[in-house]
């Protein structure tokens, strides 16, 4: 059985993880934070994603999201993977850092895929929040994540995350649905 599991049937809200195989830092300078901002920007618009909150570090990324109805949360996060996957590739490969390739390329060849990388590792790992004060628990967890690594002073001072929408209503990164009771 499965530790983390989407409820179709109901409206909750996950908590979801996206990390880069074996912790490589790819997130490290605008271009690859732009690529996730890109593709969130596109599944909020196209395929049914809910963003409420974020936070792209170097190696990861945390999102607390819902999905429409008639949609796939599954669906939308492999696609999101799939689609950064590549575009990731693709900048790597124009920024000449092939010392990433290895180690994607072994990932890829481990887990008998028909792809030559392999830059997520598996799963998103979705956790239900279905109590308002697991939803905040989780925000601030994550908000607090560059602070915690010692990056910055200020949550809302970490350029990709949903801190500067939750704490100063700045939405030129991305815009995210906030909740009334919150």
């Amino acid at each position: 059985m499965k530790r983390y599991r989407i409820y179709p049937e109901e409206t909750v809200f996950y908590y979801a993880t996206c990390t880069i195989i074996n912790w490589l830092p790819v997130f490290q300078d605008d271009t690859y934070f732009q690529i996730i901002i890109k593709s969130l920007k596109y599944c909020q618009e196209h395929k049914g994603l809910i963003l409420h909150g974020f936070i792209i570090m170097p190696t990861h990324l945390h999102l607390i999201v819902s999905n429409k109805p008639d949609t796939s949360l599954a669906d939308i996060m492999r696609d999101f993977k799939h689609y950064t996957s590549t575009q990731i590739i693709k900048v790597l490969e124009t920024d000449e850092k092939s010392y990433y390739f290895s180690t994607f390329t072994k990932a890829a060849k481990k887990r008998h895929l028909n792809q030559t990388y392999k830059v997520w590792q598996d799963e998103y790992h979705p956790i239900a929040l279905k109590y308002g004060r697991w939803f905040v628990q989780k925000l601030q967890y994550m908000h607090d994540n560059p602070v915690r690594k010692g990056f910055v002073e200020s949550p809302e001072d970490w350029k990709y995350s949903s801190a500067r929408n939750w704490l100063n209503d700045d939405n030129n990164i991305i815009e995210i649905s906030k909740l009334d009771s919150f």
